[in-house]
């Protein structure tokens, strides 16, 4: 029996131009459900490589301690849901080609199944493929809707990833997957870090976070980044070149592609913040590390009707 479901409210994408054009992310509340805890997990042995295809009887889950059976588990590179958050403020200008050029090889060692949508900002969220999804292999379209980028204005960061983590709905696919590309912090949003992480962790989204802080940058807040990309079993990278950009990016197409999802029921509904521990093990003998979200909020208790 399905005994819990984590309520979560989230950003809509609501559409300013006509058809055809693009779209502004205007912020609108709502509430949207899951009715399981889902993982996304990823595995590296002590070298720091990725291990994949380990079968569902080599994890073991634990809420708050307590060992929970796993109700699916996903882990053959799988296609996944992909949003793309492409900063274009003003202060981007030199390194938009750098930007651009990352994504481009994000995209390029990706599943060519994996659908992907992006979300430009600035001063607002604009949905750079209106209302729609690409596929990864479809590299031309991606590419003429990444260099039509014109940078401008300041840098609404949080805004992004609101609208980016409604996009991800319930129901979007097994795995969701945000990258967020930005020189700097945030200094134009009207959505609040606060509201980032309230959302990220009632979701089941991985963000992963890429900076490209200069050495003066007056808006640099790597701590910011790696915060939003733990709570979601996602990383943090500081590339400090153009070729390690392009590394970090395709290391982050890897990690998805040799990813697994693991999905439980919650056992309590208590509204509380659950902690969460996955636990692998390996017939080889090889001490291997496992990075996951660390935890969740469940849904409030039932409320009563009874007088």
């Amino acid at each position: 029996m399905r005994t819990a479901m984590i309520a979560l409210a989230s950003i809509a994408l609501v559409p300013f131009a006509a058809s055809g054009q693009r779209q502004r992310a205007e912020p609108s509340f709502r509430s949207a459900t899951s009715e399981l805890v889902v993982l996304p997990v990823t595995v590296t042995d002590e070298d720091g490589a990725l291990v994949a295809d380990l079968p569902r009887e080599r994890f073991a889950v634990f809420d708050d301690g307590r060992p929970q059976p796993i109700a699916f588990s996903t882990g053959q590179d799988q296609p996944v849901v992909v949003g793309l958050i492409v900063d274009s403020s003003g202060s981007v200008g030199p390194k938009l080609g750098e930007i651009v050029a990352g994504a481009l090889a994000f995209a390029r060692a990706s599943n060519p199944d994996d659908e992907v949508f992006v979300l430009e900002f600035n001063d607002t969220v604009t949905d750079a493929l209106p209302g729609r999804e690409i596929s990864a292999e479809h590299l031309g379209e991606l590419e003429r809707t990444l260099t039509a980028l014109r940078p401008e204005g300041r840098t609404a960061l949080y805004d992004a990833l609101l609208a980016g983590l409604d996009r991800m709905a319930p129901g979007a696919g097994s795995r969701r997957v945000l990258v967020l590309i930005s020189d700097g912090g945030d200094n134009a949003s009207t959505g609040t870090l606060r509201q980032v992480m309230r959302l990220a962790r009632a979701s089941d989204v991985t963000i992963y976070t890429i900076g490209l802080f200069g050495p003066d940058d007056p808006d640099a807040n790597p701590g910011v980044l790696e915060e939003i990309a733990k709570a979601t079993g996602g990383r943090r990278f500081l590339p400090k070149s153009a070729g390690r950009l392009l590394a970090d990016c395709r290391r982050i197409a890897h990690e998805i592609r040799a990813g697994y999802t693991l999905g439980y029921v919650p056992p309590d509904r208590d509204g509380r913040f659950h902690r969460v521990r996955v636990a692998v093990s390996d017939e080889e003998g090889r001490r291997l590390t496992v990075r996951t979200r660390p935890g969740y909020v469940a849904a409030a208790p039932p409320v009563s009707t009874a007088k």
